[in-house]
């Protein structure tokens, strides 16, 4: 009968046992999550602030700020304390919170993001109806199934993964505790239950994918049908940005979770989740405000306190 040791903890291993190394390491998360962290606060507030912005299209946008800002806040900061602590231990319960949450966050993005485009689906190609169609009971339905969809993976994912044993080396050759690292510590060589989950999660997946995939080309057909060029460029400026960090975002994601086991760890499986968890919430403040209008003249009322001079704070759009 084979004995199993009682994991209090595990060793996250991150990129590098070089000291100069982990110290950069550290210095270039903490810049890229100062930057993702201002950005998407920035976004949260000034939605939250300026009447103006009382739509559903950036209702949703607040939810995803606020939904990279717990993603990028879940997994980097611990990083960037291990790297510069030299200490590279997580406790058994933060690694199950970092796991739930990672998933969870992961999750409700995806069917937001889907939600998102259908948004701008219906304000294209069917202008007419749309307040009808995004009306305030519809947005908060939307939103709840993504939050509540991606916390019920999250609560699976990591009641499936820490029930099984764990022996032998407790290293996570990772920044976070991800799930295919810690199958690969396991003692349990079947996990039949994680495996159902992440068939269920990968045919959701799909179906987001296809929903988003009608939506933008449906957005692209109408796009075409503008008779100016300038109205063209408008449009697609706005699309574009948005579709290629979706696309990066699910592309890697999907290669990180359909990836074959394997005994040890490859630069590339390192890097993967960097682009599915650090780069959306980096990025997507730009590319949601660079060259938004509506942003840029929020931006000038919050730096001159219009908000609090004037009374224009709102009430919540829902």
């Amino acid at each position: 009968m084979t004995n199993f040791t009682m994991v209090r903890g595990f060793l996250l291993m991150g990129f590098s046992s070089t000291r100069e190394l982990q110290v950069l390491h550290a210095m270039l998360f903490l810049l890229i999550y100062l930057v993702a962290l201002m950005g998407n606060l920035l976004i949260f507030t000034l939605i939250s602030l300026d009447g103006h912005l009382n739509t559903p299209m950036y209702f949703f946008l607040k939810n995803l700020s606020f939904l990279d800002l717990c993603l990028i806040s879940t997994t980097v900061p611990k990083s960037i304390a291990n790297s510069l602590s030299c200490s590279h231990s997580i406790s058994f319960l933060g690694c199950v919170l970092q796991v739930f949450l990672v998933i969870l966050c992961i999750g409700s993005e995806l069917f937001l993001l889907t939600a998102m485009s259908y948004d701008r689906y219906v304000a294209i190609c069917q202008p007419l109806h749309y307040e009808v169609i995004m009306n305030k009971g519809n947005c908060l339905r939307m939103a709840a199934a993504s939050w509540i969809t991606g916390g019920f993976f999250g609560a699976l994912h990591s009641a499936n993964t820490f029930s099984l044993p764990f022996c032998g080396s407790n290293e996570i050759h990772q920044f976070f505790c991800d799930v295919s690292s810690l199958l690969r510590i396991s003692c349990s060589e079947t996990h039949i239950a994680i495996d159902v989950t992440v068939a269920i999660g990968i045919i959701l997946g799909i179906f987001c994918c296809i929903s988003i995939g009608i939506s933008y080309g449906h957005i692209f057909s109408t796009v075409l049908k503008i008779p100016t060029t300038e109205g063209q460029s408008k449009a697609f400026s706005t699309c574009l940005p948005h579709l290629i960090v979706l696309l990066v975002f699910i592309a890697t994601g999907f290669m990180d979770f359909l990836k074959p086991p394997s005994d040890s760890s490859s630069v590339l499986e390192m890097l993967l989740p960097i682009f599915y968890i650090v780069v959306p919430p980096t990025l997507n403040p730009v590319i949601y405000s660079l060259r938004n209008k509506d942003i840029k003249i929020s931006v000038k009322k919050l730096m001159s306190w219009k908000y609090f001079s004037e009374g224009l704070i709102p009430k919540s759009f829902l």
